[in-house]
């Protein structure tokens, strides 16, 4: 049995016991200049080890054990559709994307489980190679059960397992913190919040609009590193009328995507001599 179809067998097998389904945002600007100086089209074909970094992340979700389906959003090479239960055209924006992701696990196709209960969605970008199936076996097994569940991860977990590389942190009451490259959502209840999500992303470059919706208060005490996670919780919650919680995650690789030449040589480094996983016979 060929590498491709062993992909796909996981992939039936794991339906019955996998509690997730998961959209893989593989997307991207066609103008990128980080994908263009590596010969794709966008960063998420990117090679690193000999894989593209999509591929990479897709070999994650099936390896954590969690995942029944997988909806990938953006272009794929022919390797990686063995991987792939269901493809979805690029819309162009993240939004559009994730809604159209996530729509796209509701029809039937390769992969679809046997029974008709609904699966909470993992929603994850494609440019987080470094990130493994027991990782991602962490991070879903310890999800608080709530409509939508972001990780993040210690300045100083990242920066002892990465030290040199470089990340957007907020500093909040107990301590500095970076944002994953994937959350969670419960997708009965993505109609509800994604309007109001897409406001706030709409707003980000504009401070005084995004003041105007998360409150000019907020983003003082966060400035001011005054923020503390629960109050971060409830805000975030009411702003998006649905439970959200964040999720401290131990793991680096969860905060740490590959967006330019340096991160791109850390990947490099940390995969070139990795050995797959056996599967469960």
């Amino acid at each position: 049995m060929n590498e491709g179809s062993s992909a796909t067998q996981i992939s039936l097998d794991q339906n019955h016991s996998a509690s997730w389904n998961a959209v893989v945002l593989g997307g991207g600007d066609p103008g990128d200049a980080f994908a263009a100086a590596h010969g794709v089209d966008v960063k998420p074909l990117i090679e690193v080890a000999g894989r593209p970094m999509g591929e990479w992340v897709l070999r994650a979700l099936r390896d954590s054990g969690q995942v029944a389906r997988v909806a990938y959003v953006g272009p794929l090479t022919p390797p990686m559709e063995e991987w792939v239960d269901v493809r979805v055209t690029d819309r162009g924006t993240l939004i559009a994307n994730l809604e159209a992701g996530v729509a796209a696990l509701r029809e039937p196709g390769r992969g679809e489980p046997g029974s008709a209960a609904p699966r909470r969605v993992l929603i994850i970008t494609a440019d987080v190679p470094m990130l493994t199936g027991e990782m991602l076996q962490a991070v879903l097994e310890n999800a608080p059960d709530s409509a939508l569940v972001y990780p993040i991860v210690r300045r100083e977990i990242c920066e002892a397992a990465y030290p040199g590389v470089k990340r957007t942190y907020a500093r909040l009451k107990n301590g500095s913190y970076t944002g994953g490259n994937l959350f969670l959502l419960e997708p009965s209840l993505i109609g509800k919040f994604l309007p109001r999500l897409r406001a706030v992303l709409d707003a980000r470059k504009q401070p005084l609009k995004l003041a105007g919706i998360v409150g000019p208060n907020l983003i003082l005490k966060m400035l001011l590193g005054q923020l503390d996670i629960p109050e971060l919780e409830a805000r975030v919650s009411r702003i998006l009328d649905a439970p959200a919680r964040a999720l401290i995650t131990t793991h680096a690789a969860v905060g740490t995507d590959v967006d330019n030449e340096d991160d791109l040589a850390l990947a490099e480094a940390q995969l070139r001599d990795w050995i797959p996983p056996q599967p469960t016979p």
